[in-house]
């Protein structure tokens, strides 16, 4: 019961505080596309056998998106309308560089390298033509249709300063990742404040300065490889320090995620909380956006996803919100496994239609645009 009321109290909190709209607007916010994890199912094997444990579902099942995902993705999203004749559309929150594994292992791993996302799928497609031939093509044709509405997640998806000390020590978990193409299964432990996958994460607040140009050259990366600007940014593992929002602002971000209640560290172990709402300003004129719904339907909670889902958004819809859903690519991946993806997808598919059953005037838009009218900017 005390679980319930907790439930009925978040939901609501995430959307009573801001400006509202009477339009039904879904938006899908998907986090980590364009990002090698898990470089094939064979690398997972080799990875077990080295001993390098799987912490969670990402570390067994995410991979770079393959040709056979997009493809099931976009029939999906296609198989209905909004009001205005529009197809769902997911904004992959995406990164536009992994590591360069060949590079740094023709080095001997002593210095870290990263390539561009067409260079990782040109690659991958020489390596596994089945699964990565035409991906990359598929990718821009997605964007060019109305399906895919890519925005920024950081330049790659981890942390240097613990990727850096653990090259330098020789590390065996991180140099078996390496070697299998992958990074993925890293222990963190020995980082208080830090995690193996936020790029964003510190231990001494005047770490941010070097975090700058990184910022500035992903978002730089980020119009070569997608074609645009981003002006809508999601912190790796929704870590970042407000030090780093004049930055963003100078270069076009208008848009950050952030959670509700955050706990922002701010040094050597210390933090400071700030409860956050959409359309909440920050001092350097970013508009705050909170997502008010999840969906992880091959995360196992024991629940009715699609129900559980459906509840949030009419949640959201009570308060006047748009319903920012929350989710992962993960859940739409089948290169390791295939049930997978044809889990998340059969979900993603009843929740798309029980959508537009109950709600026929619903419309469809990327995080970007459904900001701009919440924001009125």
């Amino acid at each position: 019961m005390i679980g319930k009321i907790k439930e009925i109290i978040l939901v609501n909190l995430k959307n009573m505080f801001g400006p509202k709209t009477k339009r039904k607007i879904v938006v899908f916010s998907v986090d980590d596309y364009g990002n090698v994890r898990l470089e094939s199912k064979q690398a997972r094997s080799n990875l077990d056998a080295a001993g390098l444990p799987i912490y969670s579902r990402f570390d067994a099942l995410d991979t770079l998106e393959t040709k056979q995902d997009l493809e099931q993705l976009y029939a999906v999203l296609s198989s209905v309308k909004d009001k205005n004749g529009k197809p769902a559309i997911f904004t992959p929150f995406a990164l536009p560089c992994n590591i360069n594994f060949e590079k740094m292992g023709a080095e001997d791993y002593v210095q870290f390298h990263y390539e561009t996302l067409p260079e990782t799928y040109r690659k991958l497609a020489d390596k596994n033509p089945e699964a990565y031939q035409g991906a990359w093509e598929l990718w821009r044709d997605g964007i060019s249709k109305g399906l895919m509405k890519p925005q920024f997640h950081g330049r790659e998806h981890l942390n240097l300063t613990i990727f850096n000390d653990k090259l330098q020590k020789r590390d065996p978990q991180l140099l078996a990742a390496l070697q299998n193409r992958s990074f993925t299964s890293i222990s963190d432990e020995a980082y208080p404040t830090m995690q193996s996958t936020a790029a964003l994460d510190f231990w001494d607040l005047n770490e941010n300065e070097k975090l700058i140009p990184i910022l500035k050259d992903g978002l730089d990366k980020f119009e070569q490889v997608y074609g645009y600007k981003s002006n809508h940014f999601t912190p790796p593992v929704y870590s970042i320090h407000h030090s780093l929002f004049a930055t963003l602002k100078q270069n076009g971000i208008a848009y950050i995620d952030l959670g509700l209640v955050r706990k922002e560290h701010q040094g050597f172990g210390n933090y400071k909380s700030e409860v956050n709402y959409t359309g909440k300003q920050t001092p350097e004129g970013l508009s705050i956006i909170v997502r008010n719904v999840v969906f992880e339907p091959t995360e196992d909670r024991g629940i009715d996803w699609v129900a559980f889902t459906m509840k949030q958004i009419e949640a959201a819809f009570r308060w006047n919100k748009p319903a920012n859903i929350s989710s992962h690519r993960v859940n739409f991946c089948g290169h390791i496994d295939p049930k997978n993806r044809e889990k998340g997808l059969a979900a993603l598919k009843k929740l798309l239609g029980e959508i537009v059953k109950k709600w026929p005037d619903v419309e469809f838009m990327s995080a970007d645009q459904a900001a701009k009218i919440i924001t009125n900017k």
